[in-house]
């Protein structure tokens, strides 16, 4: 087994318990490897440190498995498998979940969502995918689904040197799956919706707007597959307004209100959500609550500066519509875009809009998606709730 050493003064980091050893903190490493075989990580001084997924080809050279000097076999996927699955059940996610959340559940690059009977599973490192035959088969002993279904056209696969395919690896089901979330039913398209299918993440914040939206009308603005709009019109909204620039997740979106019911309240747009936000303010439009949900702007550290832009706009275009004492849930799903920062950003648009915010919730991912203190990229979704005054 080949051995990693890190480099004096630069390993400190992984050895406090971050899972993942970049390029630039190795100092050298002994023996020949294979990309995605396993490999010992040690400290400058040759102390063990863990064991973990190496890749010439990424940045992150070394993803961490373990702390402990133990044998990487199936036993082992098996017991991080079920841990996964039985955290779920104590938290009461059983039918819809993030089953496994990578490096948070200490499976770097596998991720498996849990629609109904349904697994989606992604297997984003070289390492994890060299052992997805094998995950497949302990998935199945565990979780006994009906149909695992892989999803592994994330670009991110080409970064780690693997190709780009989907279809189902076990058993088969309709690609459109039905499941029920907060007492509302949702169509999730396991081939071919974004990442997927469905943003789990969110579940419990769709929640947290039941009590702002009675009899109110709501705009939503990136609504994807319609889940803060249904939410809205199921919890009593007069009106709301679903708005994406993509044509297939506002068919899906339609489908979902018409599931549950409410398409006579419901009204889905296609349209650039900066560009729309622009033309209301024009008409001088006016809403009791808007809802802000875009997609990663910060992807990278390089494109921080470009993000922040973005979410200052959107956020200020939509101050400038919103009713006196009107409701803004605005979100962010990038890590890039840290708290303290996406609150700044959110204050220096308050400013230019000439509004006073009163903060009335900070919320973060559903526990599905678990966080771990030492590893800080595990913790990337922010939603502030606001009363804008």
């Amino acid at each position: 087994m080949a051995k990693v050493f890190l480099a004096k003064g630069k390993g400190l980091r992984v050895e406090s318990g971050h899972p993942w050893v970049f390029r630039h903190e190795v100092q050298k490493i002994d023996g020949e490897f294979e990309d995605g075989q396993i490999v010992d990580v040690v400290n400058f001084k040759g102390k063990f440190v863990g064991k973990g997924f190496i890749n010439s080809k990424s940045q992150i050279l070394v993803r961490i498995l373990t702390r402990k000097n133990e044998e990487i076999n199936i036993d082992f996927f098996k017991k991080r498998i079920q841990d996964a699955w039985d955290y779920r059940k104590s938290i009461g996610y059983t039918q819809n979940c993030r089953l496994i959340f990578a490096e948070a559940d200490f499976l770097p690059g596998l991720i498996v969502d849990k629609f109904g009977d349904v697994l989606v599973m992604q297997t984003l490192s070289k390492g994890v995918d060299r052992y997805k035959d094998k995950l497949v088969e302990i998935l199945v002993e565990v979780v006994n689904p009906k149909a695992i279904y892989e999803r592994n056209d994330a670009k991110v696969r080409e970064i780690e040197g693997l190709d780009l395919r989907k279809g189902f690896l076990y058993g088969s089901s309709p690609v459109e799956v039905e499941i029920e979330e907060n007492g509302i039913k949702m169509i999730v398209d396991i081939e071919n919706g974004q990442k997927t299918g469905y943003f789990l993440d969110q579940k419990e914040n769709r929640v947290a707007i039941r009590n702002f939206v009675k009899n109110k009308v709501v705009l939503d603005c990136f609504c994807h597959t319609g889940g803060f709009t249904i939410n809205a019109a199921k919890f009593g909204a007069s009106k709301v307004i679903g708005v994406d620039i993509s044509d297939t997740a506002i068919e899906q979106a339609v489908k979902n209100a018409k599931l549950n019911g409410v398409e006579s309240k419901c009204e889905f747009v296609v349209a650039n959500v900066f560009d729309y936000l622009n033309e209301l303010d024009d008409k001088k439009e006016k809403y009791d609550m808007i809802i802000l949900d875009p997609p990663a702007f910060a992807k990278s550290m390089h494109t921080l500066e470009n993000a922040k832009r973005g979410y200052k706009e959107i956020n200020l275009r939509a101050m400038k519509i919103l009713k006196k004492g009107g409701i803004l849930v605005t979100c962010s799903c990038s890590h890039y875009m840290k708290p303290d920062l996406f609150f700044e950003v959110i204050k220096d648009a308050a400013k230019d809009a000439k509004k006073t915010l009163r903060l009335i919730e900070y919320r973060t991912q559903a526990k599905d998606h678990p966080y771990l203190i030492n590893y800080e990229e595990s913790l990337y979704l922010k939603c502030f709730i606001f009363q804008v005054l």
